[in-house]
């Protein structure tokens, strides 16, 4: 560190043991930095990160910055501090670290490690304790990822197979944690996105909602007199009604009754 040689120029010997603990206090404040952004730990894969190497010491443009990934060059020396890079296999995850070299002198500075784990793309999956949509009623439905990464998503639903369009608040009510409610009969799927640009997860399987079905019969009403009364008199009457089915007529999914 530079301030440990100003240090040591201007200070008599005297004084140089209670200033160099200060000194290599201040050198560590110093000391270049390391950050990411996202700021996740754990990635997957099709998702940029980029590395953002701060030397705290004179202009960005004062330094190249090399980054290493398990003690191994990994982006060459380069005259910027910003590194984008895109995530393609977990052969990716590892300790990531950046080195600064002053372009006017051999000053080195030499980062904190940054830890980054990539995992498979996740899958979103539907959850209700329902399958049939109750008369005049909804169903809730909630979308979830499984992941050991499962902050900051937002969900995106759709009916149908092949709809690419996403449901509204036209077609849904929407509540927090990825939860809706739906009234109409269909294939409902989701799927999870986060982070700038959006990394998607993959669609849900489908959830396969059904309107509540009512089975209509005819019914013939046969009136069997078992004893009737004398002639003008109704006082006495005994009978019994027969309930016969004689088909089933039709079946209507969400009947009015």
């Amino acid at each position: 560190c530079l301030l440990v040689h100003v240090v040591k120029l201007v200070l008599s010997s005297s004084y140089m043991k209670c200033f160099r603990l200060l000194t290599l206090w201040l050198c560590w404040i110093l000391d270049a930095v390391l950050t990411i952004e996202p700021s996740w730990s754990s990635f997957f894969i099709g998702v940029f990160v980029t590395f953002k190497c701060d030397m705290n010491e004179g202009e960005d443009t004062d330094w190249y910055y090399q980054i290493n990934k398990d003690g191994r060059e990994f982006f060459s020396y380069r005259p910027y501090k910003d590194s984008k890079l895109e995530i393609i296999s977990t052969r990716d995850s590892g300790e990531y670290q950046c080195i600064g070299d002053r372009v006017s002198s051999r000053d080195k500075k030499i980062s904190n490690t940054v830890s980054i784990t990539v995992l498979d793309q996740p899958k979103a999956q539907v959850t209700s304790g329902m399958r049939d949509i109750p008369v005049g009623g909804s169903v809730p439905l909630t979308c979830s990822v499984n992941s050991s990464s499962s902050s900051g998503w937002k969900y995106y639903w759709y009916r149908d197979e092949n709809s690419s369009e996403s449901l509204t608040t036209q077609d849904a009510v929407f509540h927090s944690n990825g939860q809706i409610s739906v009234s109409q009969e269909g294939l409902y799927r989701c799927r999870g996105g986060r982070g700038n640009p959006v990394y998607y997860t993959e669609d849900s399987h489908l959830w396969k909602l059904d309107g509540y079905t009512i089975t209509v019969f005819n019914i013939k009403v046969n009136q069997i007199l078992i004893s009737g009364p004398a002639e003008g008199d109704y006082t006495n009457v005994t009978s019994v009604i027969q309930l016969e089915v004689i088909n089933k007529t039709s079946e209507c999914t969400k009947c009015e009754i």
